[in-house]
């Protein structure tokens, strides 16, 4: 096989792993390896009524396997009352042979930065928790994007004044860690809130996890756990990152008052909201890289690292990343994995994001070799920044097709403008909604069997 059929191959690989990635932490494939009927401090026939609520990019799906599992544990006349929140344009779609929930009301709202129908959205759910009686159970479907479609701003604030101070955030790269930090402390429903909303009532959670240690007070702001921190902290995160001054006055005031007693906290880990509440973690990005580990071995390749928790800045993550595979020097068809969620400092005026800047990175320091190699970088939800891609891939002749389409690597990377390049090289990743998020998929793949350059 001539090197350029077995690049092709590799590309063809690569976004099979990719694809094995997302199936495995689909929906239905969660909730079969979870019984539901153990995640409430009770059976599911103890309570007087059920409420469900969702938000994030996997709530439309995970709704939808919840609904078949109680429509087998519940009388058809007590189906829930409820909705769940997904970004616009979700609710027309589902996974493959999964319907939608029957009973729920399918909301949607803004991502990644909140709207007027994030508001309402949050607050029909805030609605359906202070409803909740003592005898009722809250079941609550969390998963990534949850904070930004969930959003209701405290009463002094409006939601313009939490969209710029999100964007500043997200442009300045700050980790999502700290970010939240800040959301929690403007908003109503992050930090716990929704679970002292619903007490008495009891409450289960499940989450499907899009931050590096699955940390639960970090994904979807932590709506159903204690809240580590506290209005100081938002205040030392803004100022960390030089934005004290770059967010709107209301939002200063608000913080500033915050950390001098002046408003209440959020629950913390002592607050007897959290009596009757049990959240568990049923998806991460783990088992998606089990999953395109499994799928690589089946194909041939020797697996030689996995890893998750990946974060830095884009652009240098794919540099290292082939650094790492250059330097490992395999004697056979090799697969890299790494999984995590690197952030993008925004410097430029051009369109891209975090995976397809990945892509870039690693497609220049690919360059210098004619060894058939893939770096595949995607996001699990199947979008990366604003664009309709999940994502790139890159090979060693990326940066020469692109110059030859007229595009300027190194002059697109310093714009953060990646999108265009990689459309004029026919190397975007496009997948759709996937109705999942377990933050990103990095596929690394070499040949050297049809190597010319000794390099890799």
């Amino acid at each position: 096989m001539s090197a350029s059929a077995v690049q092709s191959v590799l590309v063809d690989d690569a976004q099979a792993l990719f694809r094995a990635a997302v199936e495995r932490v689909q929906a239905p494939h969660l909730l079969s390896q979870s019984d539901p009927s153990t995640w409430a401090p009770a059976p599911l026939s103890a309570y007087a009524s059920l409420r469900v609520v969702g938000m994030g990019k996997a709530a439309l799906a995970m709704a939808g396997a919840m609904d078949r599992f109680l429509g087998a544990h519940r009388p058809a006349d007590e189906a829930p009352e409820g909705c769940v929140v997904v970004p616009e344009g979700y609710a027309e779609t589902c996974p493959e042979g999964l319907a939608p929930p029957s009973a729920l009301d399918v909301m949607e709202g803004g991502h990644p930065l909140p709207t007027r129908k994030s508001t309402r959205a949050a607050r029909r759910m805030l609605d359906h928790a202070e409803a909740a009686g003592p005898d009722d159970l809250l079941l609550v479907l969390i998963s990534g994007g949850g904070t930004a479609l969930s959003t209701l701003p405290a009463a002094d604030l409006d939601v313009t004044d939490l969209r710029t101070t999100y964007h500043r955030m997200l442009t300045a790269g700050v980790p999502v860690q700290s970010m939240n930090a800040v959301r929690k402390h403007l908003t109503r429903v992050g930090g716990g809130q929704l679970a002292r909303a619903a007490a008495p009532a009891s409450v289960a959670a499940a989450v499907v996890s899009d931050v590096a240690g699955d940390d639960m007070s970090v994904i979807a702001s932590g709506p159903t756990v204690p809240d580590p921190t506290a209005y100081e902290d938002a205040v030392r995160v803004l100022y960390r990152h030089n934005l004290w001054h770059d967010v709107p006055r209301p939002v200063r005031t608000h913080l500033a008052e915050g950390a001098r007693g002046k408003r209440p906290d959020t629950p913390g880990p002592d607050d007897a909201c959290f009596e009757r509440v049990h959240t568990r973690l049923i998806g991460t990005n783990r088992m998606a890289l089990d999953a395109a580990a499994e799928a690589a071995e089946a194909r041939g390749y020797e697996v030689r690292r996995v890893t998750a928790g990946v974060e830095g800045e884009a652009r240098a993550v794919g540099r290292d990343h082939v650094d790492t595979m250059r330097d490992a020097e395999p004697s056979m068809p090799t697969c890299w994995l790494w999984g995590g969620e690197p952030t993008v400092t925004v410097t430029g005026e051009g369109t891209g994001g975090r995976n397809q800047e990945v892509a870039l990175g690693g497609a220049l320091a690919l360059e210098e070799t004619s060894t058939p190699a893939v770096l595949l970088s995607g996001g699990t939800d199947g979008i990366d920044g604003p664009t309709e891609a999940a994502g790139a891939w890159a090979t060693p002749d990326t940066a020469e097709r692109a110059r030859a389409a007229g595009c300027d690597p190194e002059a697109h990377l310093d714009d953060n403008n990646a999108y265009p390049l990689f459309d004029a090289t026919g190397q975007l990743l496009r997948t759709g909604p996937t109705h999942t998020n377990v933050m990103d998929v990095h596929v690394g793949l070499v040949h050297p069997d049809a190597a010319v350059d000794d390099n890799l």
